[in-house]
């Protein structure tokens, strides 16, 4: 399609919404577009619709099909409760449980998607504030629900919202689910056919019980209580970086004995607008500035944070040399891994039976640490709705340990099926006391692990391609990789190439193909050098990004080489990035 059919296309679209069924606000915004000299707001806002990808529905707010809007929210929420009403006819009460964050039009949204399920006879639990992501998760399984729905964009930046879609399970849908919902929200062809005449007698608000439901069920997964006690009063500085995390991290780290926290006041203010960062991402390490200072001028070994949504975990320490050091998302999930299958094998509930989860972009670290202890270790694609599918497929089957994801997400327990920074900061901590029992900080932990089980280092790299044409531009790099391989990366031959779009493995040494097993296909890449490095490449499923995940496996001779090995990897990273052509 020409620039000119695409902008007779999305002009069409966009004159629909100056229609007497659209309020004012959105007709104003809609013919200022329109009239504009300038096109590209108007093409970026009507060019395509939302959809579902591996985090729900999301974009930036304001008025278009392209945008989260009382509009493209409300056509989600009628879609899901058609599809719901479908699937669960014969249930005397459908149910589903609403949470969201401290976003820009956040309770708005919230409260639209609960007056829709109700006027559609759907009985609607909806949280009475911003609530972590986990907990909508929670409350999902603990009441029974058929579904829910979170409003939330997690750790993006503040022009933006979400719609996360949970099933029964309290997982985010894969499909069918996500499929069908998306084919019923698809017929939502008119403002018309959307229910907003709330039934205000199916809305029950939620709040107080099953906070402290939650809390208590986290605090059952303590595998140290005395190390707690014993280190009660160790600093510890958490951030919530203006988001939900205040609302339960604080009183679980109190449950599990810690009475040392350290709160950075100017973070703790709820805001949509995260006026203290430019993006309220705690893997950026900008967003942890404020909780390092507040660090330095307590003497605090360690820094955590959590996302808006509090689903993401960040996690900062101090080296041997006094300065502060934001972990990956890998290495966070290597620690809790390591931890939490260590002192199961010291407390003698191991029995061969128990497994982990990874993401297949995630470190291979966590493999060998589950291997060499005889626990199963499953990869599944990015996303925790992958893991959560893979925790349906072994209940009652296997014992699950924990999963994560390189993004800087961990489950520690069973009854969430989504990542939860509240329980994995509360774990962090405790590994902290864990590893001072051993006269060890979390610095020296993370080098005792790779001492024990093989040093590797990874990094992500985010290319971002907004709008229509950087969709366009994503795809032609996706296709480039497919169709011309590297053949070497870092220095090393490339000896394996995954590619998920047709679950076939090619040996470019050998020329065999294996086929891989997967429920589905996604577009992803991944290369396997003969030196042991691991690259990833994929299409961002929420954002306007191709991403690139990186890990370099490097010999450290010993403990005291440690940081040298670190400054080795790092170049290592760089010479596979420049053959690939990324800066």
């Amino acid at each position: 399609m020409n620039n000119e059919e695409l902008l007779k296309t999305v002009t069409i679209r966009a004159e629909k919404w100056l229609g007497p069924e659209y309020d004012e606000e959105t007709r104003t915004a809609v013919k200022a577009m329109l009239e504009a000299d300038d096109k590209t707001p108007l093409i970026e806002a009507f060019y395509k619709d939302l959809e579902f990808g591996t985090g729900g529905l999301r974009g930036i707010m304001g008025a278009g099909t392209n945008r989260m809007n009382i509009y493209t929210v409300g056509a989600a929420t009628q879609g899901l409760a058609n599809y719901l009403l479908d699937c669960f006819r014969d249930l005397p009460q459908i149910s589903v449980a609403i949470g969201h964050d401290v976003r820009n039009n956040s309770r708005r949204f919230a409260e639209l998607a609960a007056d829709i399920f109700s006027a559609n006879g759907i009985k609607v639990y909806l949280f009475d504030g911003c609530c972590p992501t986990p907990e909508v998760s929670y409350a999902i399984r603990k009441l029974g629900c058929q579904s829910g729905v979170n409003i939330t964009a997690s750790h993006n930046p503040k022009e933006y919202n979400g719609y996360k879609a949970y099933w029964s399970d309290g997982a985010q849908m894969i499909a069918p689910h996500d499929v069908k919902t998306i084919e019923y929200v698809n017929q939502i062809k008119d403002v018309s056919q959307i229910k907003f005449t709330p039934r205000k007698e199916l809305i029950q608000i939620i709040g107080k019980d099953i906070d402290r439901q939650f809390l208590e069920d986290i605090h059952t997964l303590t595998l140290s209580p005395e190390a707690d006690r014993k280190h009660h009063d160790m600093k510890i500085v958490y951030t919530p970086i203006h988001g939900t995390g205040s609302r339960l991290i604080f009183d679980s780290l109190r449950m599990w004995g810690f009475d040392n926290i350290i709160h950075v006041p100017e973070q703790d203010v709820q805001s949509g607008d995260f006026p203290t960062v430019v993006s309220p991402n705690p893997e950026n390490p900008e967003a942890m500035t404020m909780g390092i200072a507040k660090a330095r001028e307590v003497g605090a070994s360690i820094v955590l944070a959590s996302d808006p949504d509090a689903d993401r975990v960040g996690v900062v320490v101090r080296d041997k040399k006094g300065n502060y050091q934001l972990l990956n998302g890998n290495q966070i999930c290597s620690i809790l891994i390591y931890y939490i299958i260590t002192r199961n094998a010291e407390l003698g509930r191991l029995d061969g039976n128990e497994y982990c989860v990874k993401t297949i972009v995630t470190t291979e670290t966590i493999k060998r640490i589950a291997n060499a202890n005889n626990v199963t270790c499953f990869d599944c694609y990015t996303g925790f709705k992958w893991i959560a599918d893979v925790m349906r497929d072994m209940e009652g089957k296997m014992r699950y340990l924990g999963g994560g994801e390189e993004s800087y997400g961990f489950l520690a327990e069973t009854f969430v099926r989504d990542k939860d920074s509240v329980s994995a900061i509360s774990l962090m901590c405790e590994v902290a006391a864990w590893a001072a029992e051993q006269g060890l900080d979390l610095y020296e932990l993370i080098i005792d692990l790779y001492d024990k089980y093989g040093f590797s280092r990874e990094r992500g790299v985010s290319v971002t391609r907004p709008g229509k044409s950087g969709a366009d531009e994503i795809v032609a790099m996706m296709k480039n990789f497919r169709e011309n391989p590297p053949k070497t990366l870092g220095g090393s031959r490339v000896e394996i190439v995954k590619d998920y779009a047709d679950l076939n493995a090619r040996n470019l040494l050998t020329g065999e193909t294996e086929k891989l097993n997967f429920p589905c296909t996604s577009n992803v890449l991944q290369f396997f050098t003969e030196a042991g490095d691991k690259v990833s490449v994929r299409p961002s499923g929420t954002e306007p990004k191709i991403k690139f995940y990186v890990e370099v496996r490097e010999d450290m001779p010993s403990k005291d080489k440690y940081e040298e090995t670190v400054a080795k990897a790092e170049k290592h990273i760089d010479a596979v990035l420049a053959d690939l052509g990324v800066k």
